[in-house]
């Protein structure tokens, strides 16, 4: 500012002494004001810090996805578990490889997440102008660009005050519980208590996100002969959880299931549903029924057409274009569902993108730093992070 005022007097200067006969002498100088003037006065971008899991963009990010996967303590807790995420992500690699390799070489949610940031951006600037400008961030969880990353771009931007929107419907501690924990880490590392935050944690029934799957299903069903569509099912799968973390209190199931109502109140509960749960690893107990179970299940009754919904992702990746289309889409046909259709993920749908900005104005307009749910941990959490990171957001103003 000091600068810009001394070039405002020594133009001033100028032109008294020069007027228009030299003009050569003063219109750098007023370049170099209107430079300096309006650097030092642009308007730091509102931020809405999107998060996610993230997925390896090649096949040589795998190894290093399935180490931080497997080393994130808030998502599991293995004994030695320095040794053994080592272990078991070099085990598992080169069969992930070949996976990513069947689904064109590595996993599209980088691509997707930033066109549904900047599709958010533009409706937001026009929605809500008076925190304009707005930019968005990507913290991924187990690959580039991390939440590091993505608060080092936030302090070059001279961020001040920042939104965190889970890309997660539904709440699980095992995802936006670890995202968040991760930025609360990430925030006191990188000295950025300045910056007022909010988190947007949880959104599974805001009506642009039920339009938009509804939508998706009503296209989908379309597709079918009128015969075919009255004995459709609609199947809503949706990542699993080990029992362990349902049973200490994860409000995730119950957050999916109220997706799932929502949107068949939305198609006014015109064809018969379920709900499965897709992507157990290992021999503990997770929460069912598999998908892969109920396709045979529904095989035995003569149930033939099936339409799929992953309810719980809202960008393709590895879990639906590989194990929804690959794995069960084959096994559906090999068992004799030969209506087998699987809707697109929302992507950058703009049905979806509208949605998104809606809940970030929504968000801003309620002047809410967290939601009434976030405050309250699992009956069961032993987690010290949770209790830090909870308490931290909280006390936000």
């Amino acid at each position: 500012m000091v600068i810009a005022s001394l070039l405002k007097s020594t133009v001033k200067q100028c032109e008294t002494k020069t007027r228009i006969a030299k003009p050569l002498l003063w219109t750098p100088l007023l370049q170099m004001r209107s430079f300096v003037t309006e650097n030092t006065t642009k308007k730091p971008p509102t931020a809405i810090l999107l998060t996610n899991m993230g997925g390896p963009e090649t096949t040589d990010d795998v190894y290093n996805f399935l180490h931080n996967l497997f080393s994130d303590r808030d998502l599991m807790q293995l004994p030695f578990q320095k040794y053994a995420a080592k272990f078991i992500a070099k085990r598992r690699t080169p069969q992930i490889i070949d996976q990513y390799q069947a689904i064109g070489g590595g996993s599209p949610i980088l691509r997707w997440t930033r066109s549904q940031g900047t599709a958010m951006e533009k409706i937001l600037d026009k929605i809500s102008p008076e925190t304009a400008p707005h930019k968005h961030y990507i913290a991924f969880r187990y690959v580039e660009p991390y939440t590091s990353t993505a608060l080092e771009e936030m302090k070059k931007d001279g961020v001040e005050r920042a939104i965190v929107f889970t890309q997660y419907p539904q709440y699980s501690c095992s995802t936006t519980g670890s995202s968040l924990n991760e930025l609360h880490r990430g925030i006191l590392e990188q000295g950025m208590g300045h910056v007022r935050w909010s988190i947007i944690d949880r959104w599974p029934t805001h009506p642009g996100f039920i339009e938009a799957t509804a939508k998706k299903i009503e296209a989908k069903l379309a597709e079918y002969t009128e015969e075919e569509r009255q004995s459709a099912v609609i199947m809503f799968s949706a990542h699993s959880l080990p029992m362990t973390v349902v049973n200490r209190g994860d409000p995730y199931p119950a957050e999916v299931a109220a997706s799932v109502d929502h949107v068949m109140k939305r198609l006014e509960n015109k064809y018969p549903y379920r709900l499965c749960w897709q992507s157990q690893v290992g021999p503990k107990a997770w929460l069912g029924p598999q998908t892969s179970d109920a396709l045979k299940g529904f095989a035995k009754v003569g149930k033939k057409n099936l339409v799929v919904v992953p309810i719980a992702f809202t960008s393709d990746h590895i879990e639906t274009l590989y194990e929804l289309d690959h794995e069960y889409g084959v096994e559906a046909k090999e068992l004799g569902i030969t209506g087998w259709k699987r809707i697109d993920a929302l992507n950058d749908d703009p049905v979806f993108t509208k949605a998104m900005a809606d809940i970030v104005k929504e968000h801003i307009e309620k002047n809410e730093v967290v939601s009434k749910q976030w405050p309250l941990r699992c009956p069961d959490c032993s987690f010290e992070t949770c209790a830090s990171s909870r308490e931290y957001f909280t006390s936000q103003k």
